[in-house]
Formats: C-alpha cells, sequence, structure tokens
C-alpha cells in the first residue's frame, strides 16, 4: 500500500526511461553538482526501465516528482500521466526529450505535466526544474492539509 509523502519528509524522484544513461545523468548531477537540490532535504532517486515498472513503483513507493523520456516503447509520457493522475497524492510529471521542442512543451503543459527538460541534462536546469517542482509539490500539499483541517474543524 502506497504511503503519502509528507510535506516535510525528503523528496524521492522517479526517473522512468528506457536508457540507464537518463537515470545516471540524473544521479551525477544529485551527488557530483557544485549547485545543490533543495539542501535541508536527503534526495532520493529511483530508477525504472519502462511504464510497466513505473506503475508498480509508484503505487508502493511515495513518490513526489516524475522525471519522465517521452517515448518510452511501449508507451509514452502521456500514459505516465495517467496513471499518476488517479493517485491520491499525485506526482508532479516532468517530461524529458532529445527533442524538446515548442510542441512537446506546449503539449506536456496543457495535458497536465509539470514541465519539460532537454536531453542531454543541462546541470543547472535540472536542478532549477527539480528545486521549482518540489516547492511546488511541498505548497500543494501543506495547502490541501490545511484545508483538510479546516473542513474537519468546521
Amino acid at each position: 500500500m502506497r504511503k503519502p509523502v509528507g510535506a516535510e519528509s525528503s523528496p524521492t524522484v522517479l526517473s522512468v526511461s528506457p536508457s540507464g544513461e537518463d537515470g545516471s545523468s540524473l544521479e551525477r548531477i544529485f551527488r557530483e553538482s557544485d549547485l545543490t537540490l533543495s539542501p535541508k532535504f536527503d534526495w532520493t532517486l529511483l530508477a525504472s526501465p519502462s511504464l510497466a515498472s513505473s506503475v508498480s513503483i509508484l503505487g508502493e513507493t511515495p513518490i513526489a516528482i516524475v522525471v519522465c523520456e517521452s517515448e518510452l516503447l511501449p508507451g509514452t509520457w502521456r500514459e505516465v500521466l495517467e496513471h499518476l493522475l488517479v493517485l491520491p497524492d499525485p506526482p508532479l510529471l516532468i517530461v524529458t526529450s532529445r527533442l524538446a521542442d515548442e510542441r512537446l512543451w506546449a503539449e506536456a503543459l496543457n495535458l497536465g505535466a509539470y514541465d519539460v527538460l532537454a536531453k542531454p541534462f543541462n546541470t543547472s536546469e535540472v536542478i532549477r526544474v527539480l528545486n521549482s517542482a518540489w516547492e511546488h509539490w511541498r505548497h500543494r500539499n501543506e495547502f490541501r492539509a490545511s484545508r483538510t483541517t479546516r473542513t474537519a474543524a468546521g
């Protein structure tokens, strides 16, 4: 059973990509960058090579952010998004692609993705987007929690 991620817990990021290089690049950015991911948190990175394995992980592990290759073969980022949106506390989706053009960016944002990252990854851009996504996710959950508390008290 999936436990909710608390706003004060450390973020877990799931990388969904058939390329092991994506997970390795993100791991390097997490561990070796001079820039920092929200430093008061210990970031965790999990990797999944496919849509099927990512759905399994999402069902069992609290995830705040999913970084997903646009084409999973079989599957796409849209199918990952569909699975995320049925979760009680859906992670934010960041789509990645070597062809991260305006069309992909507009489609991804219009359908509910948080952002798009071009590959190969630019360290400062990855850190900026992940920090922004984490702050957005935390504030969204703090707002939900305060609304639930007000509703229960009222």
